[in-house]
């Protein structure tokens, strides 16, 4: 078996399955620790711009859409998605037509669940994300979202907040999302220590003294919130650490 192993970047994967696309036994993933078998030929694949561009243009000859939805479900979080978007174009050139639709084929039906987590997680986080005003103005956002997808909620909130300047930070891949008033760009953001402003530390301990007194112990309303935002999230939110 032949394992292709990928950067992670969608041009890496485009260029893998130029080479892996005829192979009838064969892995493309991006996951270097990826588990070998006795008989397994390991190629690590650099990324060749002119082979990607080759696979992207044959994509696009059946369904226009194809490419944009394969770049979105390699943001996944899911180790098998550049093995799954690999049997999805499988399908999609074997029909000469778009495959999205269709749902008695398992290959669509992984990558379809693929593309449903990924933009389900974006729709909620569009309205779960907590913003903190730093001690220089900035609002500054961060959480530890399943699936790659800074990139996607950047553009909500550059329009939702234009004339404000914030970061939203990715701090499980060490990405932000930068937005300076007039643009945004992605960066590389490690640990970060962050200083909030007089109004934002007074803004938290009051909505921590309310969460305290409507929380009743003997009332509970875990089930409640559970519903309304995922246990996952919940790290990020100062009224949670405090009264756990």
């Amino acid at each position: 078996m032949k394992i292709f192993i990928c950067d992670g970047t969608p041009d890496c994967f485009f260029t893998a399955v130029f080479y892996a696309f005829k192979e009838k036994d064969c892995v493309i993933t991006s996951n270097s620790e990826v588990q070998l078998s006795l008989d397994s030929e390991v190629i690590r694949i650099e990324n060749d711009t002119e082979k990607s561009e080759r696979v992207k243009q044959g994509i696009l000859r059946y369904d226009n859409e194809a490419v944009n939805d394969i770049m979105l479900a390699l943001r996944s979080c899911d180790p098998l998605r550049e093995q799954t978007a690999l049997e999805y174009i499988r399908r999609l050139l074997q029909f000469k037509s778009p495959v999205k639709k269709a749902y008695n084929l398992p290959e669509v039906i992984d990558f379809n669940e693929i593309i449903y987590k990924i933009t389900g997680e974006t729709h909620r986080l569009k309205g779960l994300l907590r913003f903190m005003e730093s001690a220089n103005g900035a609002f500054y956002a961060p959480y530890s979202p399943d699936n790659d997808i800074t990139e996607l909620l950047m553009p909500h909130f550059a329009e939702r907040f234009k004339a404000e300047k914030f970061v939203i930070h990715d701090l499980k891949r060490k990405k932000a999302g930068m937005y300076n008033g007039h643009e945004w760009i992605m960066g590389y953001a490690g640990e970060a220590e962050i200083y909030l402003s007089e109004y934002e530390r007074a803004f938290e301990t009051l909505w921590k003294k309310y969460y305290k007194a409507v929380n009743v112990k003997e009332r509970p309303h875990e089930r409640q919130m559970k519903r309304s935002m995922p246990v996952r999230y919940w790290k990020h939110l100062p009224e949670k650490n405090d009264f756990e």
